[in-house]
């Protein structure tokens, strides 16, 4: 009963993308097929990639607004140091990645010390680094470096890299959220952080780390867009922070934090990846409006969904 309660929204999470999945694959010929279900992966890469960090953000009891901003502030910022300065490729990233790490724990340590909400504080980040991003440079810029576009092609046996790489941060991240002191005390920071307080936690260092790992995965994200796109862009990263909120809460963490799994977020993500091809490729319907309309759908239903659901095994955890 302990294992259902902890785990119910992500095994409902997994319960409906099962059911979706097979009926695309009746209705659709070719569905049910190694190619297309690694186009889920490799479409969706970046957003999962952006997914995992907001997953321990949401775990905490947080938000993070600013994630779509610091993606495309990357991009474009490993473009500049590759074609306009002549960094090396990895050198680059590198440089990308601290500055994501730092951007984000700058603000896990503003949230922490003022008090003032998360919401508040990464839209104040969102539009900060957006802004910087057009300071590095004012357009989006094209990567032709022979090194950078070696890894954009690269394949580990039938995925390519960007989907292993996704497929990577899934597992660190499951890995460190279940089996880590760090990831217990994000559980327990969203559980209530008097509580986690009274327990001795160290929760200034929890919620600033919490914040860095969002940053860091964000910053990722975007060197996985410049292998995606060949370039740095601006623009790709509008409206990111939200569909990266609905993957999680669609893959069955609780917004109010404390509850959740990094593999429902894949779930979510795969979910999500099966929504848009049925939609955009099978159903032939290229306007965004329909898929929109869809995601949003989606994502009311497994909000009333979790409320039931812990309602219910709260309930039955009561009784017996």
């Amino acid at each position: 009963m302990n294992f259902l309660r902890k785990h119910v929204t992500v095994l409902a999470g997994a319960l409906v993308y099962l059911l979706l999945y097979a009926v695309a694959a009746v209705r659709y010929d070719g569905f049910f097929s190694l190619p297309v279900f690694i186009n889920f992966l490799s479409n969706n890469a970046v957003l999962g990639i952006v997914a995992v960090g907001m997953t321990f953000v949401i775990l905490s009891g947080g938000i993070d607004l600013s994630v779509g901003a610091v993606m495309s502030f990357s991009s474009v910022l490993i473009g500049v140091l590759i074609m306009e300065h002549g960094w090396n490729v990895y050198a680059a990233i590198a440089a990308s990645l601290v500055c994501g790490a730092t951007l984000g724990a700058l603000m896990g340590a503003i949230i922490h010390s003022t008090g003032i909400k998360p919401f508040i504080v990464t839209l104040a980040g969102m539009f900060f680094v957006r802004g910087l991003a057009f300071l590095i440079h004012l357009e989006s810029i094209s990567i032709s470096d022979a090194r950078h576009t070696a890894l954009a092609i690269a394949r580990v046996g039938p995925l390519p890299l960007i989907a292993v790489l996704f497929l990577g941060f899934v597992a660190v991240g499951w890995y460190v959220a279940v089996l880590t002191p760090f990831g217990r005390n994000v559980y327990a920071l969203g559980g209530g952080e008097d509580a986690a307080l009274l327990m001795g936690l160290p929760v200034r260092r929890t919620r600033i780390a919490v914040y860095a790992v969002s940053g860091f995965c964000a910053s990722f994200a975007g060197a996985a867009l410049s292998f995606y796109l060949s370039s740095g862009s601006h623009l790709e990263g509008v409206g990111m922070e939200l569909d990266a909120i609905a993957t999680v809460v669609i893959g069955g963490t609780l917004l109010a934090g404390g509850v959740g799994s990094v593999f429902g977020t894949l779930i979510g993500v795969l979910m999500l990846g099966l929504i848009l091809t049925s939609i955009t490729t099978y159903e032939g319907m290229m306007s965004s409006g329909m898929t929109r309309v869809a995601i949003g759908a989606l994502l009311l239903a497994f909000v009333l969904l979790q409320k039931v659901l812990t309602r219910r095994v709260a309930g039955v955890g009561r009784a017996t």
